[in-house]
């Protein structure tokens, strides 16, 4: 995966709390998404959006979880995003 584009986004990530999660999914050669870069950057203003985004894709719905990730991975696609 392309590096972020806020170098110092990235690098506070690494340095903080998350960043011993981060070296050891590069380690096993797992890229580490993006947005838990910024999620880790500054997870007090983030803590609401991944709250909300646990609740949309995990809790009750007709769907299921994984139906959830299908239609939100096949948007991404449709908008040429590799969220």
């Amino acid at each position: 995966m392309k590096p972020i584009y806020l170098d110092d986004v990235e690098n506070a990530a690494k340095a903080g709390p998350a960043g011993a999660q981060f070296a050891a999914m590069e380690a096993q050669g797992i890229p580490v998404p993006q947005i838990l870069y910024l999620f880790a950057y500054k997870p007090r203003i983030t803590e609401h959006l991944s709250r909300f985004t646990q609740e949309l894709m995990r809790g009750p719905s007709l769907l299921s979880p994984g139906q959830r990730e299908l239609i939100a991975a096949f948007t991404s696609r449709r908008n040429q995003c590799l969220f």
